[in-house]
């Protein structure tokens, strides 16, 4: 029964390795993405460093994205 399941009248080399592709391709692409993200992250923060007091409670105050960005990024602001 797991012998057929493998095998696929010979066609389970092929299932198998395209399942195998597929999630490493998608594995490859979440680590590109998210590494990018992270490198967005730190440049935004970097950017909010530098604007005053005042300037950064108006920004995050309007922007739901920033804070939420803000509030995954590890350094406090």
């Amino acid at each position: 029964m797991i012998k057929d399941l493998i095998y696929m009248n010979g066609y389970g080399i092929f299932v198998w390795l395209s399942f195998f592709i597929t999630f490493v391709v998608c594995g490859v692409v979440y680590l590109k993405t998210y590494k990018t993200l992270k490198k967005y992250e730190k440049e935004f923060a970097s950017e909010i460093q530098e604007l005053s007091n005042e300037r950064k409670k108006i920004i995050l105050k309007k922007s739901r994205v920033a804070s939420q960005a803000l509030s995954s990024y590890k350094e406090t602001i």
